[in-house]
């Protein structure tokens, strides 16, 4: 049986990393993208080689089109095929409007935008039949938050492309699909919710921060023969992140009272 290879940008720390570890429990081979953590994508190849998995670290600059150029040649060069991309890695958001710059809108926009458009396009012609996208997005689509105006709209490009690509490419049985991450804990952003935690958490139907392997578990599956049938679908994994008023949350406050 041939050996599936996937593509997991952002991969050296976070939810990339977690995919790729998760992937790999699949019996995946996995290439490690990163930007400038060498050291960290080592260490992710390293985990999934003692779980008893396989990987290989590349780097590349995806705000930067010959970085996305090598990176798809590089994928090229590990097994000549492709049969998993997972669009993980992001430019942060750079927010709110009245402190945005023009340098900072475009390279929002080249990472997030831009790099998975280009990488499709590039690796298109290595994707098997019945080959799998997941495009990572981000709650920020379907809120308001003024401080990441930039950023959600970034991600609502995905979405779009998301929709369009399915319906292109189903004819090869391959399925596009996105994940929405909310309020995800990770060690990249561990000092971000200082102070947020208990505000987040009632806003959550689930009533915790989101976790990595969460996320990692939703996009293991929409990259697995299981989820054949869906396409073009944005999947929410925020563990129900403002739907509404968190009715556990609200009575813990009335009892605290």
């Amino acid at each position: 049986m041939t050996t599936r290879i996937a593509l997991v940008t952002g991969a050296s720390r976070g939810i990339g990393r977690a995919v790729a570890e998760r992937l790999a429990v699949d019996g995946v081979h996995v290439v490690v993208h990163y930007h400038g953590r060498e050291a960290e994508a080592k260490q992710t190849v390293a985990r999934i080689e003692r779980a008893g998995g396989t990987a290989v670290a590349v780097q590349a600059e995806l705000g930067d089109h010959d970085g996305v150029r090598r990176l798809a040649e590089a994928v090229h060069e590990v097994g000549g095929r492709l049969d998993v991309l997972v669009n993980n890695a992001a430019a942060l958001p750079a927010g709110p409007m009245a402190t945005d710059t023009p340098e900072q809108f475009d390279r929002l926009f080249a990472v997030n935008v831009r790099a998975p458009y280009f990488l499709i396009q590039q690796l298109l012609p290595l994707m098997a039949e019945g080959g799998r996208i997941v495009n990572v997005t981000s709650v920020a689509t379907r809120m308001a938050n003024p401080t990441q105006t930039s950023f959600a709209m970034a991600k609502g490009a995905l979405e779009v492309m998301t929709r369009t690509l399915a319906l292109e490419l189903g004819g090869r049985g391959i399925t596009v699909n996105a994940v929405a991450p909310g309020a995800t804990l990770t060690e990249v952003n561990a000092d971000a919710f200082t102070g947020l935690e208990d505000l987040i958490t009632g806003l959550t139907a689930l009533g915790r921060l989101g976790k990595a392997d969460d996320v990692a578990e939703v996009i293991a599956w929409l990259a697995s023969e299981q989820a054949r049938w869906v396409t073009g679908q944005v999947v929410d994994a925020t563990g129900g992140m403002h739907l509404g008023p968190n009715a556990s949350a609200k009575a813990a406050a009335v009892t605290v009272a």
